[in-house]
């Protein structure tokens, strides 16, 4: 029964285009004409030998070669390449340990990241919405990657353009091109307009000839920016990036000045000078910062991608965590995609046997149903005795869809089906029995027929239409509609929903719940899901237009209805300009622009194929429950990030501070290579490890550099001077050959102490693996002073007990000092 309207290239020019617009559609379908049954598989095979596919690999991760060599190439991993070598010429193996541990964190960062990899690899394949093209007289669904030149592709409401091409078929076909305009708006597509890679369909259906495909496609670009899995741009790495910029600029002098104190001082074996040069260069490298930030952040992808949760920007991660303002919509969301017909109610004396051939009849003539219609199409089959001479899409810009028909009887009747405040009068005594619906939860549609004829039965009488074939949708058809019937439908909550809004509200992250449904039956359906302040409903059609008098509304109301995709958009923006971190969910293309314009987008896996490409965090297992473990995983990695890099850069601190000392007073520098290996490795290596990825709840916070530099700038300073005043202690009281080797392990026993101090700070709040791993790290380092042949591997021996307990006295001077640093700092800089 169902009959898709196609117009030809001749209606486009007869439609005001222009003589040159028309010959350039012409020449486009004479390249690759119009086939209405699509190619032969012979055809296929052909195009296919001559390299006419569309064989542009979409990458969801960085290339294995990429990744090798994001993590080997590094400007830091360079340096200490160097320093490494050096080291193996003329010093023992103990001092070229620092290069080994390099290796082995590079390799894992190496090996999390390709693990990341193909998680999110295989995850796109599984989220990637295959086009349905025709061949052989058959629609058959294909990856984007097997579409060929010439293939004539379907398309329908949410599918994305996936390739250049002609316009062949349109049916009401209406393409949103924003995301390659920037224009809103969509735009009206007839037989012969060309339509371009990136676009998606809004309402309406059709199918277009593909001319260009490939790398000449404008999709070739588009889609892989769409689906890849990039490092752009987040507070957080931007951050390390200017830290590291810093740590740059103060190492370059400081290293100069050392090398030249240390090679040219008097008296200093040549070879010692080097292995103790390059001991104080080494740990001002923070290297291990930027390794364990990309292992925490590819772990959490994994993690997510065990929960079917694809991220397909590595930052949104961070960004769900930074959110404190989580826009939903309700349909796919908050409830299931299936509705059920709970009743149906005549009008002005319809009849009723004749209304539900009326729906029947309407949801055949629709070849891509919404929810809404489907559960129509389940409670009321088609007769399959009327013809649809005219069909008008469901469109969330206007909220409803109409047909025109031939009845079996000869006569023509035209029918809308949509909101019932839209279709009715403001003031029309339906709305009212509308209203009580809509406050159980209900979902309420108006079948209405337009004036201007009847049909057997119906309201209104017999009679042909007049004037209706072409003008559905005319809004001022719309406003002569005759109620003839309103269907009641059930929406199906999801299970998990109301935990979810309960998570949100325990971690005061407000849910506002836009949609584009009828207000109050919004806020029913909220509150049975118990989120605070439901029952306040908005209409958005009320809402004031200027931004900041519609920031003010969202901030004071919880949900509202009727809201148009532009205002969904506007919504976001204003939100946005008073400061709030805003994340949006949706499924319908209706949702994309919100989408584009939030912090973050998060799509339905069974979402439309636009909202997946713009959305960054896409739920393919369709629940919204995921969102709290999205949630949770970003301020895992963000909390403890901070928190090892305060351990990091404290290093980095003091390796500076030492070394402008051990310059200005013209001493050997105190430590060689393998004594700050094994303090790095105890105090901040293994440690940062297991706290990087430990729980971590605290809500992110902005200003990262700022947050980690407010401590780790006094606890390097507090450092660098408690480990120099044992070393120039121990210097006026060891003499001797022995002496540099006693004043080195006393200074090393100082800084050890200090530096465990730091850790201990970071790892609060204490639980018993925190606890447990302060300690074992301090029992690491005693059993390297109390075994012999570990005393002579790192070069570690007390000599005597005045010094030694000297070195503990100054570390528990720096402690106090350092516990008045922390919470002197938590005042004058509140994080």
């Amino acid at each position: 029964m169902t009959q898709r309207a196609r117009t030809d290239t001749s209606v486009a020019a007869e439609s005001g285009e222009t003589a040159e617009a028309a010959q350039e559609a012409q020449a486009a379908e004479a390249v690759v004409p119009y086939r209405p049954g699509g190619l032969t598989a012979g055809e296929v095979a052909e195009r296919v030998a001559r390299g006419e596919v569309n064989d542009v690999p979409v990458r969801s991760s960085r290339s294995a070669v990429d990744i090798v060599r994001g993590n080997v190439f590094t400007r830091f991993n360079a340096i200490i390449g160097v320093l490494w070598v050096i080291m193996l010429i003329v010093a023992p193996i103990q001092d070229s340990l620092f290069g080994f541990v390099i290796v082995a964190n590079t390799g894992i960062g190496i090996i999390q990241e390709l693990r990341a990899k193909k998680t999110l690899d295989g995850l796109a394949v599984i989220g990637e919405a295959k086009p349905t093209v025709r061949r052989d007289g058959r629609a058959v669904e294909v990856s984007t990657s097997e579409i060929v030149l010439g293939d004539l592709i379907e398309l329908g409401p949410g599918d994305k353009v996936v390739v250049d091409g002609v316009v062949a078929e349109a049916d009401s076909l209406e393409v949103d091109e924003s995301l390659l305009t920037g224009e809103a708006d969509p735009v009206l597509k007839r037989a012969g307009d060309s339509v371009m890679s990136g676009s998606f369909v809004v309402a309406g259906g059709g199918a277009f000839t593909a001319t260009k495909v490939g790398r000449e496609a404008y999709a070739a670009q588009l889609a892989e920016e769409a689906s890849r899995f990039t490092l752009v741009h987040s507070e957080l790495r931007s951050g390390i990036s200017t830290i590291l910029k810093y740590v740059t600029w103060m190492m370059a002098p400081t290293a100069t000045a050392l090398i030249i104190s240390q090679l040219f001082l008097k008296g200093a074996d040549f070879k010692n000078s080097i292995a103790r040069t390059v001991g104080g260069i080494v740990p001002m490298i923070p290297e291990g910062l930027v390794l364990l930030t990309s292992v925490a952040f590819a772990i959490g992808v994994i993690r997510l991608g065990r929960k079917q949760c694809l991220v397909q920007e590595l930052p949104a991660i961070e960004g769900l965590a930074r959110v404190d303002v989580v826009c939903l919509d309700k349909t796919g969301t908050l409830t299931e995609g299936g509705m059920d017909v709970t009743e149906l109610r005549s009008l002005n004396g319809a009849d009723e046997a004749y209304v539900k051939k009326v729906l029947g009849a309407l949801g055949e003539s629709d070849p891509r149903p919404n929810a809404s219609l489907q559960a129509i199409i389940d409670a009321y089959p088609d007769s399959d005795d009327w013809r649809c001479t005219e069909a008008l899409p469901f469109s969330s810009a206007r909220k409803y869809s109409g047909a025109a028909f031939s009845e079996g009887d000869g006569q023509t009747s035209a029918w809308l089906l949509g909101a019932p405040d839209v279709l009715l009068p403001e003031h029309d005594p339906v709305l009212a029995d509308v209203d009580g619906l809509n406050q159980q939860g209900l979902r309420v549609l108006l079948l209405a027929r337009v004036s201007g004829g009847g049909g057997g039965g119906g309201a209104g009488g017999g009679g042909g239409v007049d004037g209706v074939g072409g003008e559905l949708d005319d809004p001022e058809i719309a406003r002569k509609a005759e109620a003839s019937a309103l269907v009641v439908l059930e929406q199906r909550l999801r299970p998990d929903a109301a935990d979810t809004l309960a998570y949100f509200a325990d971690q005061n992250v407000d849910a506002k719940v836009i949609s584009g449904d009828n207000a109050v039956s919004v806020g029913a359906v909220a509150a049975k899901l118990g989120l605070a302040g439901a029952e306040h409903t908005v209409d958005a059609r009320r809402l004031p237009a200027e931004r900041d008098d519609m920031a003010r509304a969202l901030e004071d109301g919880v949900v509202f209805g009727r809201v148009s995709p532009q205002q969904k958009r506007d919504m976001v923006g204003a939100l946005q300009s008073r400061g709030h971190t805003v994340a949006m969910t949706g499924d319908g293309v209706n949702d994309v622009l919100a989408l584009k314009d939030a912090d973050i987008g998060v799509s339905m896996g069974t979402g439309s194929e636009a909202t997946r490409a713009v959305a960054q965090i896409v739920l393919l297992n369709n629940s919204f429950a995921t969102l709290p473990y999205v949630v949770a995983e970003g301020r895992r990695v963000i909390g403890n990030i901070t928190r090892v890099a305060t351990l990091f850069l404290t290093k980095t601190v003091y390796s500076v501070l030492l070394a402008v000392l051990v310059v200005a007073f013209q001493v050997e520098y105190p430590f060689l290579p393998r004594h700050l290996t094994l303090l790095s490795t105890l105090t901040i290596g293994v440690p940062a490890f297991f706290l990087a990825l430990a729980p971590n709840k605290e809500r992110a916070k902005p200003h990262f550099v700022r947050r980690v530099m407010r401590y780790a700038v006094p606890a390097g300073l507090i450092a660098a001077t408690a480990t120099f005043s044992t070393y120039l202690l121990a210097g006026g009281h060891y003499s001797g050959p022995g002496a540099l080797a006693a004043e080195t392990s006393a200074a090393t026993l100082t800084l050890f102490l200090v530096s465990l101090w730091v850790l201990a700070i970071i790892a609060r709040p204490y639980t018993w693996w925190r606890i447990g791993l302060v300690a074992a790290m301090a029992a690491g380092f005693l059993v390297v002073l109390v075994v012999p042949w570990l005393q002579d591997f790192f070069a570690l021996k007390l000599v005597g007990t005045t010094l030694p307990w000297a070195a503990v006295g100054i570390a528990a001077t720096a402690a106090v000092l350092l516990e008045f640093a922390w919470r002197w700092v938590g005042r004058r800089f509140p994080a």
